[in-house]
């Protein structure tokens, strides 16, 4: 596809640009006055994910990344290289001791159950929270500022980490709506503490975005960009050395990458040239930070694993970049694979 199309393709880039304006404004006030045994109750509730809020996308980056995805079999090819982000990789990313990887999410929820999640999880009235539900396009939502107002005032601080971290989960994670948190991301969210793991939607959501953006040529990337670029550095670039933190309970890879300084001034033309004359060898492989262990290759009667995601579903198989496994790659079995796609909603749902 050609490249002009892609000038048009937006990761969520008004969201971060806005996000990162006022962190640098006004200091990181969401978090202030919070002790570490606060800390250590988001991390143990929600993991890593506050670091994605300090994690920058390089949109030239993004945007030639997005021209290399291959819509049929899911993944990232580059010549002869094949790589995809995996369920085992993003869930070493998000670090969260309460998921439960066999728990999965399936999207079953309807207006008044909405509502009553919403309460739940604010811990305020009904009246409060039916007022502030906004209509946009096809879905219901809350604006930011109203979540913002609840975890700088509310006086539960449980309540104030839990909605700090669907924050997170519907304007980084999941930004479908700028500055509004979707209807299907509080579904999700509601589940989190029963242990489910947020994973599958997380890849489900991603893959379809970049297969719309591939297919249309324009659009806003609604999947978690941030990850994506963690993903991406991990696999590309050799690493001499793996420290031993990688090895260690407490060793965080989006907190390394927060603290990492990447390079910010190469162009998306110098991006497509890298990616159209990469080598085998070029390849990291295997993340630097990522341990080997049992990998989802099918479930049930696919040849692949499929994915649910809030919005839709789709499918992937890992078979496809085995060498991110550090193991020997053969071909994969991919059949049914293409028509794995679809959304949740329309005629044929």
């Amino acid at each position: 596809m050609e490249n002009e199309f892609f000038s048009k393709v937006e990761d969520n880039a008004a969201v971060r640009a806005w996000s990162e304006r006022l962190q640098s404004e006004r200091g990181d006030s969401l978090a202030e006055g919070w002790d570490e045994r606060i800390k250590q109750l988001f991390y143990q509730s929600y993991g890593d994910i506050s670091y994605l809020l300090d994690i920058k996308v390089d949109k030239h980056l993004f945007r030639a990344l997005v021209q290399f995805w291959n819509s049929a079999y899911k993944c990232f090819t580059f010549g002869e290289v094949d790589l995809v982000p995996t369920m085992e990789e993003y869930t070493t990313l998000l670090r969260c001791p309460k998921i439960q990887v066999w728990k999965t999410y399936a999207r079953v929820f309807s207006n008044q159950a909405f509502v009553k999640k919403l309460m739940s999880i604010s811990g305020m009235s009904e009246s409060w929270v039916t007022a502030r539900i906004q209509q946009k396009g096809d879905s219901k939502c809350v604006p930011w500022e109203n979540l913002r107002d609840l975890i700088l005032t509310h006086l539960d601080e449980r309540k104030r980490v839990d909605i700090f971290a669907l924050s997170i989960y519907g304007l980084v994670i999941f930004p479908t709506a700028l500055r509004h948190v979707d209807e299907a991301v509080i579904d999700l969210f509601d589940r989190l503490e029963k242990g489910i793991t947020p994973v599958p939607a997380i890849l489900a959501e991603t893959f379809r975005s970049l297969s719309l953006c591939q297919k249309t040529g324009e659009g806003r990337f609604i999947g978690c960009a941030q990850l994506l670029m963690v993903w991406f550095h991990g696999n590309f670039w050799k690493v001499d050395k793996v420290s031993y933190r990688v090895f260690s309970k407490g060793y965080s890879p989006l907190k390394e990458e927060v603290a990492i300084q990447r390079r910010k001034d190469i162009s998306e033309e110098k991006w497509m040239d890298i990616f159209q004359n990469l080598k085998e060898e070029d390849i990291e492989w295997s993340a630097y930070w990522m341990v080997p262990d049992e990998i989802m290759y099918q479930c049930g009667n696919f040849d692949w694993v499929p994915l649910l995601g809030i919005w839709g579903a789709t499918g992937y198989t890992p078979l496809i970049a085995l060498r991110q496994y550090k193991s020997r790659q053969f071909v994969p079995t991919t059949y049914g694979l293409a028509q794995s796609e679809f959304s949740f909603k329309g005629a044929h749902y």
